[in-house]
């Protein structure tokens, strides 16, 4: 049973694992994207999505705590001030795992994972999305429509000139039965 294991120690001591996630982390930050293993992007992500999510605060406890986990002064420059300006709208999935096949020399399943608002292929033809929420509020919308259509409306004006269509053979048999009683 897994039971309690939840990290993926990917075949490493300790300070080892802590040491390569903060270089891939930064490298991450610094290039937008990079190329792994599907096993080290996965725990990449777990590592740097708490990270971003700290930066959209930018406090100095924010700031050293993020400098603990990477180590890297221009890292957390940039990531306080480039970064967290993009995703600070974003609530939370801020990387994109994107898998490229085997690799020629030992078959490993290589990905490649980027921070996701950097990418302007898949956000090029997107326009920008309204910010909505999951509240009550739907009453004033489903009254705009209605009240709009309502003007659109056109009545026929009935003149003198104009003949009342002809009634049919059901309502003539209805007017010959209300007129006997």
């Amino acid at each position: 049973m897994r039971h309690g294991k939840k990290i993926n120690h990917l075949g490493r001591k300790t300070a080892h694992r802590k040491s390569m996630l903060a270089n891939m982390a930064c490298s991450l930050i610094e290039h937008k994207r990079i190329n792994t293993t599907v096993a080290k992007a996965k725990a990449l992500k777990q590592f740097v999505e708490p990270l971003v999510t700290k930066s959209k605060e930018d406090t100095t406890h924010n700031r050293r705590i993020v400098y603990s986990r990477l180590r890297q002064k221009e890292a957390v420059a940039e990531l306080f001030r480039e970064v967290a300006v993009k995703v600070a709208d974003r609530p939370g999935g801020y990387t994109r795992i994107i898998k490229l096949g085997n690799r020629l020399g030992d078959n490993a399943d290589m990905a490649m994972i980027e921070l996701v608002d950097f990418n302007e292929v898949y956000n090029a033809n997107k326009p920008a999305k309204k910010k909505s929420t999951r509240r009550a509020g739907k009453g004033k919308k489903a009254e705009e429509p209605a009240a709009k259509a309502a003007p659109a409306e056109k009545t026929e004006e009935v003149t003198p000139e104009t003949k009342a269509p002809e009634a049919s053979e059901d309502n003539k048999q209805d007017e010959t039965k209300n007129e006997k009683e």
